[in-house]
C-alpha cells in the first residue's frame, strides 16, 4: 500500500511510503532553487511523482487551509482518495514531528521531545513551540504541551537572527541560525548569556514579537528597529567581536535553558527512561544536542531525525498514519533510517554535452582519491538527494581536512560565506573512538563532539576553533559508495576522514545534473564526479 504525505507550508514536501518504508522524500526547495518556500505540495506530488495513481491515503498536517488554498490540486486528491477507497488525514504539526522523531529511529521505546518556532495542533489554532511525548512499539502517545507564549526558544533564535546579527531569517535565502552557531565558539558568552536568558524567559512576548512593518521575503538592510532587540542590534553593528559574544551568549544561554526543561521533563514524565527522540528545527542546534550526552548520562541513546526541520512534516505526518492509525508495525532499519530520498538520475552525459566549456572522461573511485590527495576540491553527486539540511555524500563537496588552509579556500571561493564557517568531517563509523572524546553515532550531522587533543592538528580543515566538529559518522548500510571511497581516502592518506560540505553556493543543495554542472561552473570547485556513472567533469 501506498500512502503520502503533503505540506504545503513554508518548507513545502511531499513524501510516499510504499508498505511503511520511504520511497521518495521531494523538498520544493530543491527545484525551485529558493530555500524554505510555501507551495501547492499535492501539485507538487503530482507533477513529480509518477504513481501518484497508487496512493490509497494522504496526510498533512494541520491545518487543512494550507492545501485547500490550492483548489484545483485538492481536488484532484479528493478524486484519487475516493477512486482508491481511501481518505485524508489531518494530524498536529508537533504530533508529525514526533512522529518522525519516533519511528524514524529503531527504539523500541523512548522519550520524544519536539522543540521548533510553533505550529498548530487543533482546530481551535492551539499554538506551540515544545511539546512531549512517549514512544512505544509501534504508537506514540501524547504527554504533555506547553503553550508557545512559554516556551519558543525557535522564535527567540528567529528574532535575534535577524534583528541582532542583520542576517536571513527563513524564505527565500535561509535560516542563518547556523551561522550564529558558529559565531559563537569566538565569543564570551558571559557578556550576554543573562540577557538572552532573559529573552527566553520572562521578556519571551518581546524578544518573540514580530514588527508589523517587516518586509515579506529577505532581510535586505531595509527592517525596521526592532522595539526590543534594537540595543543589542546596535552593539552587534559595532563590531565584529560584538556580534561573537552576542552569539557565544545567546548560545550559551539556550543550553542553560534547554537543559533546565528537559531535566524538568525527565524528572516529571521519564524518571527510568534511557532514550531520547528529538525533532523540530530548534534541534538542528548541533551543538545542544551534543551536550546532551554531557547533560543526561543515564540517557544511552539520542537519535535526531535527519529531517527534524518542517520538511520532514510529510515523513512523519505519513509514518503516524502508517502506525498509529493503520497499526503496522515498525520498521526495523539496517543501521539508520536512510535520509537518500530524492530521485535518482539518468541523464548525466545529456546534460554534460548540453554545456561546451567543459570536458568529461571515466575515472574510478581510486583516481579521484588522487585528485583530493594533490588538494583538489571535488564535487561529488550520486544516488538519491539527502533529505534535510545536512549533505550527506550523495550531493557532497569534498576536500582534504589535512590541508592547513582548505578551509578559508573553500569559504572564500566556493561557498562565499564568512571566513568562520567551519566545515564537517565524514568519518568512519568505526574510527569515531579513535579521533573524538565520545563514541558516538552521528549518521546525519545532528551531533557536535570535540577531536581527542592529540589527533586535532591532523585534521585542521575540518577543526573548529574551539576544537569541536559537527561529525557525520558512515558505515557501509547507510550509504556504500560513500564508505568505500572514504576507506580508499583512508588507505592513501592515513586518515579515515574528508572535509564534507553541501553542494551549493548560497543556494539549496543540488537536486538534479542540471544544478550539479550550474554550481560547478559558477564556482571554484576544481572537478565534479559523477560517481554512479564514474564519470568526471572539469572546465575548460
Amino acid at each position: 500500500m501506498k500512502i503520502a504525505g503533503v505540506w504545503s507550508g513554508h518548507d513545502c514536501s511531499f513524501c510516499v511510503l510504499d508498505n511503511g518504508k520511504p520511497v521518495v522524500h521531494a523538498e520544493y526547495e530543491r527545484y525551485i532553487r529558493e530555500k524554505e518556500p510555501a507551495g501547492d505540495s499535492a501539485q507538487f506530488l503530482m507533477d513529480e511523482y509518477e504513481g501518484f495513481g497508487e496512493i490509497k491515503h494522504v496526510a498533512t498536517c494541520h491545518s487543512l487551509k494550507k492545501l485547500k488554498e490550492n483548489k484545483e490540486s485538492y481536488q484532484e486528491v479528493l478524486n484519487l482518495l475516493d477512486k482508491n477507497g481511501g481518505s485524508l488525514h489531518v494530524f498536529g504539526h508537533h504530533q508529525c514531528h514526533a512522529a518522525n522523531a519516533f519511528f524514524s529511529s529503531n527504539l523500541d521505546n523512548a522519550a520524544i521531545v519536539t522543540i521548533d518556532g510553533g505550529g498548530f495542533e487543533t482546530e481551535d489554532n492551539f499554538a506551540t513551540a515544545f511539546t512531549v511525548w512517549r514512544g512505544v512499539d509501534n504508537k506514540i502517545e501524547h504527554v504533555h504541551t506547553f503553550p508557545i507564549n512559554q516556551i519558543n526558544i525557535g522564535g527567540v533564535w528567529t528574532r535575534c537572527t535577524r534583528y541582532i546579527f542583520n542576517l536571513q531569517s527563513g524564505w527565500p535565502r535561509g535560516h542563518q541560525a547556523g551561522t550564529v552557531m558558529a559565531m559563537a565558539a569566538l565569543g564570551d558568552a558571559s557578556k550576554y548569556k543573562d540577557d538572552f536568558y532573559k529573552m527566553l524567559t520572562e521578556d519571551l512576548m518581546y524578544a518573540t514579537h514580530k514588527p508589523h512593518n517587516q518586509p515579506r521575503g529577505p532581510n535586505l538592510g531595509n527592517d525596521p528597529a526592532h522595539p526590543y532587540l534594537d540595543k543589542w542590534a546596535k552593539i552587534a553593528n559595532a563590531s565584529e567581536q560584538n556580534k561573537f559574544d552576542l552569539a557565544a551568549g545567546l548560545q550559551s544561554a539556550t543550553e542553560k535553558y534547554l537543559k533546565i526543561i528537559l531535566e524538568n521533563v525527565f524528572g516529571t514524565f521519564f524518571k527510568n527512561e534511557e532514550n531520547l527522540c528529538l525533532s523540530g528545527g530548534v534541534v538542528l542546534n548541533s551543538v545542544a544536542a551534543g551536550k546532551m550526552f554531557d547533560w543526561f548520562p543515564h540517557i544511552e541513546n539520542i537519535y535526531v531525525t535527519p529531517t527534524p526541520h518542517d520538511g520532514g512534516l510529510t515523513i512523519g505526518a505519513a509514518q503516524y498514519l502508517w502506525h498509529q492509525v493503520l497499526d503496522n508495525p515498525r520498521v526495523q532499519w539496517e543501521d539508520n533510517f536512510t535520509p537518500y530520498l530524492g530521485f535518482t538520475y539518468n541523464n548525466i552525459i545529456s546534460e554534460i554535452e548540453k554545456h561546451d566549456n567543459v570536458l568529461h572522461a571515466v575515472a574510478t573511485d581510486d583516481e579521484v582519491v588522487d585528485l583530493l590527495d594533490k588538494q583538489n576540491i571535488i564535487a561529488v553527486f550520486g544516488g538519491g538527494s539527502e533529505s534535510g539540511r545536512r549533505a550527506l555524500g550523495n550531493r557532497s563537496i569534498l576536500a582534504d581536512p589535512r590541508g592547513p588552509k582548505m578551509k578559508d579556500i573553500i569559504n572564500e571561493k566556493v561557498k562565499h560565506r564568512q571566513w568562520f564557517r567551519p566545515f564537517a568531517p565524514s568519518i568512519l563509523r568505526e574510527e569515531v573512538k579513535n579521533w573524538f572524546t565520545k563514541d558516538k553515532c552521528s549518521p546525519y550531522m545532528n551531533f557536535v563532539l570535540d577531536f581527542r587533543d592529540e589527533v586535532k592538528e591532523k585534521v585542521p580543515a575540518v577543526v573548529h576553533i574551539n576544537g569541536s566538529a559537527r561529525l557525520q559518522t558512515v558505515t557501509e548500510n547507510d550509504n556504500k559508495w560513500y564508505y568505500n571511497f572514504i576507506k580508499k581516502w583512508y588507505n592513501k592518506s592515513g586518515v579515515p576522514i574528508v572535509l564534507n560540505t553541501s553542494f551549493n553556493d548560497r543556494e539549496p543543495i543540488c537536486e538534479t545534473p542540471e544544478h550539479a554542472i550550474d554550481c560547478f561552473l559558477r564556482t571554484n570547485i576544481d572537478y565534479l564526479y559523477f560517481y554512479d556513472e564514474n564519470i568526471l567533469v572539469r572546465k575548460k
